[in-house]
């Protein structure tokens, strides 16, 4: 988990609670990078959970917000198994959420697993959509060509997988997506769980963070990069994607029920 000074102390204790008190399978480590100096309600509810979870919960400090891409990389030296959980410190796992994903690296040859994950604002009872991915490796490499196919907040990899297709790499606002298909092309294992085992808090930053000229921009280059690595495997597939890009320049309030309408489906 990266925390930065912006979280909202009630929406990490939520997270925290989520992933231990909660948990049918405790995680044996978690690991709290602080991205940059934090407000003294943060620190306070962070030391509750330290005196908590002595042995169990493990501090990274830095002085400076990184962004989330370095912070993960940062972290992810601090873990200490191979199997790795990300969660973020305003979302929501289900009770059951570690126990499923550890019975899929049991029992088949997966390097990476996730699952749908639901959409809420406010009441975490009050579902606002899904985003639903495919299950199978080939359907999720085909998925990967238009869009992202691992819901970040909910996904568990095998740490020396990441590591060998090169970790978190700058790529504002796509580090995810740019992480997952570096691993596709290094012919790591993908899974989706089809249920949700996450709750994201969605709203209306969610929607301004994809739209404008800055989004557009480093979709762009995200695009070309994807191009230029063999993952697009002709002119149509670039094109394809490249043709999307108009739609961040349209208002918010289209983008948000075009959004909208994606998630109900």
């Amino acid at each position: 988990m990266s925390i930065y000074y912006k979280e909202k102390v009630k929406y990490f204790n939520r997270a925290m609670e989520s992933i231990w008190d909660e948990q049918t399978v405790k995680p044996d480590e978690i690991v709290l990078v602080q991205d940059g100096k934090l407000t003294d309600e943060l620190y306070y509810a962070i030391d509750e959970w330290k005196n908590k979870l002595v042995g169990i919960l493990k501090i990274i400090p830095l002085k400076e917000n990184l962004g989330l891409g370095d912070a993960l990389n940062i972290g992810m030296e601090h873990c200490s198994y191979e199997l790795i959980a990300r969660m973020d410190t305003d979302d929501i796992s289900l009770p059951n959420r570690f126990e499923k994903q550890l019975n899929v690296f049991k029992n088949g040859n997966i390097d990476i697993c996730s699952s749908w994950i639901s959409e809420f604002n406010g009441d975490e009872n009050e579902n606002l959509g899904y985003r639903r991915l495919p299950e199978m490796h080939e359907e999720i490499i085909k998925y990967a060509k238009i869009r992202s196919p691992i819901n970040h907040p909910a996904v568990m990899y095998k740490k020396s997988f990441v590591l060998k297709a090169g970790g978190y790499k700058r790529m504002i606002y796509f580090e995810d997506y740019y992480l997952w298909v570096r691993m596709i092309l290094n012919k790591s294992r993908f899974y989706n769980l089809q249920e949700v085992l996450v709750k994201m808090r969605a709203g209306q930053g969610q929607i301004e963070r994809r739209s404008g000229l800055n989004y557009a921009k480093n979709e762009f280059i995200l695009l070309n990069e994807f191009r230029k690595n063999g993952f697009f495997n002709s002119s149509f597939e670039y094109l394809r994607n490249i043709i999307k890009i108009p739609i961040r320049f349209l208002p918010k309030m289209v983008i948000r029920i075009i959004y909208y309408f994606i998630r109900k489906l």
